[in-house]
């Protein structure tokens, strides 16, 4: 079930896992979209924390952008807000197209506020080894909201490749979590198996043992399927 952001708990030491298969994913898996779910995005330095865990920021920039939010607490506050409602802009894009239904009115707001408005110019730049080449922004390691950037062009980039149909959402019934499903069969139905999958292995079996042992009580009921 969705929830409103409101409805989720904040969580300022839980660590970050990256299993979506992309950053935009693994940014709107920062929550909990479940009831009573945890929320980790509580400061503007646990926004730092995953986008340096995901390989959006290296060391210099992470803390040059520390800095900066200490020295600029209500703008960091803003901009905290702003990872919030990108995220949640995103969690609705990508339950639409997990779910088959129109995204049409989230890309919209993708395009407007967060690509069109917000993402700055950008530029192909070598990396410090020299041996590759990545995307960067001007003034980026002092802006507080660059990390954001990086996110929302993720979701683009990810929405207009092939692997767009990937996009699901797990099937465990106290997650919410999305993936791009990467299998070779494309049958991939857990964030992770050894947590959701095994969670819900263990409920049917539950079940499957109530139903039997029910069964045994009442033998005139019909059987158990298995």
């Amino acid at each position: 079930m969705r929830v409103a952001i409101s409805d989720q708990q904040p969580d300022p030491v839980t660590p970050y896992r990256y299993i979506g298969g992309d950053p935009s994913i693994d940014f709107v898996d920062t929550a909990d979209w479940i009831v009573g779910g945890l929320d980790r995005f509580c400061s503007y330095d646990r926004v730092v924390e995953w986008a340096e865990g995901a390989g959006v920021l290296q060391l210099p920039a992470a803390d040059s952008l520390r800095a900066a939010a200490w020295a600029d607490p209500a703008a960091a506050d803003r901009t905290l807000a702003d990872a919030i409602e990108l995220r949640g802009l995103l969690e609705q894009l990508f339950y639409d197209i997990a779910t088959g239904d129109s995204a049409e009115a989230e890309i919209a707001r993708l395009n407007r506020r967060w690509l069109a408005e917000y993402l700055p110019p950008h530029a192909v730049v070598r990396s410090g080894d020299g041996a590759s080449f990545s995307l960067s922004w001007p003034n980026a390691s002092h802006a507080l909201e660059s990390p954001l950037w990086s996110v929302a062009w993720s979701a683009a980039k990810l929405i207009t490749s092939p692997d767009v149909s990937r996009i699901k959402r797990c099937g465990g019934l106290r997650c919410g979590w999305y993936y791009v499903d990467r299998s070779r069969n494309g049958l991939r139905r857990w964030c992770e198996m050894e947590t959701c999958g095994t969670e819900m292995k263990s409920l049917r079996r539950a079940a499957r043992t109530a139903a039997l042992r029910s069964h045994q009580e009442n033998p005139n009921r019909a059987s158990p399927s298995r």
